[in-house]
């Protein structure tokens, strides 16, 4: 399967340049012209890498690095027109992993691709799955197992799991668990966490008949294995 590629560039002459130099290496290219467009294809799970220019109509290369940081780590190379430090600190602290300024030598470019497909290659390698007892967690293949069963799981109830097992054993308050699963600019319920650690509860503690989601009253909830039980 061919490496896929999001381009997010409102210049319509440059998202066409790199479209072609991409796909000529062999990459899969998708485009978008604006913010809000590249932002609902970003957070569409079916890119490998990003290349996010810095100003664009609709919403800023900054804003939407960092909701997409909220809900993934997929490799993000921000494009930018200056070449100011402070635009650079602000596009990494937002969550990029490369930064470039144009105009720039496209041989470089994919040198850095290729860096980054190969570094994040070797990182998914020893950090796709999690594990708490025989609870396992595939993070690339959106998949939960129980002793080698199959659990079903919502997309937010799997992303509220592996937050869980991310920081086993450690305390998550509820506003911890609402601000990186639900997004810091979430207005709804804030019971929303309880009612989806319930969700899990049903599917995983009770189905099972373990404790691995505990309570700590009046702070929040932790996910813990103890193999003596």
């Amino acid at each position: 399967m061919k490496t896929r590629i999001l381009v997010i560039e409102d210049e319509v002459k440059i998202a066409r340049f790199l479209e072609l130099e991409l796909a000529h290496e062999g990459y899969e290219v998708e485009l978008a012209h604006d913010g809000r467009e590249g932002y609902e294809k970003a957070v569409s799970g079916k890119a490998d890498l990003i290349i996010l220019d810095l100003m664009l109509p609709g919403l800023s290369g900054i804003e939407i690095c960092r909701r997409v940081r909220r809900e993934s780590d997929i490799p993000i190379i921000m494009l930018t027109a200056k070449d100011d430090v402070s635009d650079k600190v602000m596009g990494l602290d937002s969550g990029a992993d490369d930064y470039m300024t144009k105009s720039f030598a496209i041989e470089e470019l994919l040198a850095r691709i290729r860096v980054i497909l190969k570094r994040r290659g070797k990182k998914e390698d020893q950090n796709n799955v999690i594990a708490a007892g025989p609870l396992i967690l595939y993070k690339d293949e959106y998949r939960v197992t129980y002793q080698g069963i199959d659990i079903s799981l919502s997309k937010k109830e799997f992303e509220l799991l592996k937050y869980l097992m991310e920081n086993k054993g450690i305390v998550l308050s509820r506003e911890k668990i609402l601000d990186h699963v639900w997004g810091y600019d979430y207005y709804g319920d804030t019971n929303v966490t309880d009612v989806y650690i319930k969700y899990l509860r049903n599917k995983i503690d009770q189905r099972y008949d373990v404790v691995l989601i505990h309570t700590v009253r009046g702070v929040g909830y932790l996910l813990k294995y103890d193999d003596q039980k």
